[in-house]
């Protein structure tokens, strides 16, 4: 099955429902980590910044559970960034799991992938997705393995206004949501070209 690209990112509530969207997209899909992102001011600010760039997907279960963690959402991003869509509330249990959610439907890691291309199409875009950054390609540019290199992330992070004490993976995720090696690149030549 080729993978299709959106035109904006993807929000989803756990790191099952990201593993099964990136099976079908080429586009950045970010785990909020269900409820902890309530107490999470990382990744808050980290989802207050992608919106100051582009518009995001919502795309959660469609239990009350959520429905809650979508409510929360529109608390951090403004409502004309947010696109909801929504799966269809079909009965059954996720394969990886020994028994049924409480309210015995199927989440979004449970969909076929099918319906979720079908959901998602509106939002494809026939050009080619810009080249994402890696570990690699921190490491190409001395933000890994060098004496100065968190002081660089952290001048990265800021120039970029994002939180500036994201993991490795967390600041790889945000720069290519926000662009990939376009936006990388060119905000590290303006940070230290010399």
């Amino acid at each position: 099955m080729k993978k299709i690209h959106l035109k904006y990112p993807v929000i989803v509530e756990g790191k099952y429902d990201k593993i099964k969207l990136s099976n079908i997209l080429t586009s950045p899909v970010i785990a909020i980590g269900g409820f902890s992102l309530l107490n999470d001011s990382k990744k808050k600010k980290l989802l207050s910044t992608l919106a100051s760039e582009t518009k995001l997907i919502i795309l959660t279960d469609s239990d009350k559970a959520g429905g809650f963690i979508r409510s929360r959402l529109k608390g951090i991003i403004p409502a004309n960034k947010l696109i909801n869509l929504y799966i269809p509330q079909i009965k059954g249990k996720e394969k990886r799991k020994t028994s049924a959610s409480a309210e015995n439907l199927l989440g979004v890691e449970g969909m076929e992938s099918q319906v979720l291309l079908k959901l998602l199409s509106p939002y494809t875009v026939e050009k080619e997705p810009t080249e994402p950054i890696n570990s690699s390609t921190l490491w190409e540019y001395g933000l890994t393995e060098k004496s100065d290199s968190g002081e660089k992330r952290k001048a990265l992070s800021k120039a970029l206004s994002l939180p500036d004490n994201l993991s490795t993976k967390a600041l790889i995720d945000a720069v290519n949501s926000l662009g990939g090696m376009e936006i990388f690149v060119k905000t590290l030549s303006t940070l230290f070209e010399n």
